[in-house]
């Protein structure tokens, strides 16, 4: 027996690199709340489905809300990472197309991961009104169409005010699209790109 109690001491301990335990948690977490909402959702159901213990959870994250922040800039990070390689696979000089890939980007990066989207930007309340996350997405925005101002393809009379209404508006028809249970995003980018290329036409 003191054998056996010995080798279970010195079999060394799967110990996981810090960025794959918060990676698992983050992803258990946002399972969870898809399925059952945040308010219905414990750090001890939270620990259970990452399989790690409720003092892993605490070492990483202060609350529940942290882990909900926490969601919000992977979900931004992705979504800005998402929009900003297709972007970039545009020539830098041709604005059009290059506004035309950041809405397949985003329609895309939308569509993919809605849910999540949903439950920690809208179940979820916070005191800023303005997030730091959509900040990130609408300064890219408006240097991409302070560009196609500057090159005399477009005109408008503020940069950020037009990139909060073309973000704010893709936003609106994709929420649209998928109410109504249209997750195609070929028309929706067809129709968002003819309707913002009229609008900022110079």
């Amino acid at each position: 027996m003191r054998n056996a109690v010995r080798a279970e001491r010195q079999r060394p301990r799967r110990i996981l690199p810090a960025e794959i335990r918060v990676d698992d948690l983050m992803t258990a977490a946002a399972e969870l709340f898809i399925a059952g909402g945040i308010e219905a959702t414990t750090v001890d159901d939270i620990v259970a489905r990452a399989g790690v213990a409720k003092g892993t959870f605490y070492h990483y994250f202060a609350t529940k809300a942290d882990i909900i922040l926490a969601l919000r800039e992977r979900f931004s990070r992705d979504f800005l990472a998402r929009v900003a390689a297709a972007v970039d696979a545009c020539p830098g000089d041709d604005q059009p197309a290059r506004l035309s890939a950041w809405i397949n980007g985003a329609v895309a990066a939308y569509l993919a991961n809605f849910q999540l989207h949903d439950v920690v930007f809208h179940d979820f309340s916070h005191s800023r009104r303005q997030s730091r996350e959509k900040d990130a997405v609408i300064a890219a925005l408006a240097a991409l169409l302070e560009a196609g101002r500057e090159a005399g393809i477009w005109a408008f009379p503020d940069a950020r005010a037009a990139a909060l209404i073309l973000f704010d508006g893709m936003h609106g028809v994709v929420d649209d699209a998928i109410a109504a249970g249209r997750h195609d995003p070929e028309p929706l980018c067809a129709l968002l790109t003819g309707l913002f290329a009229r609008m900022l036409a110079a």
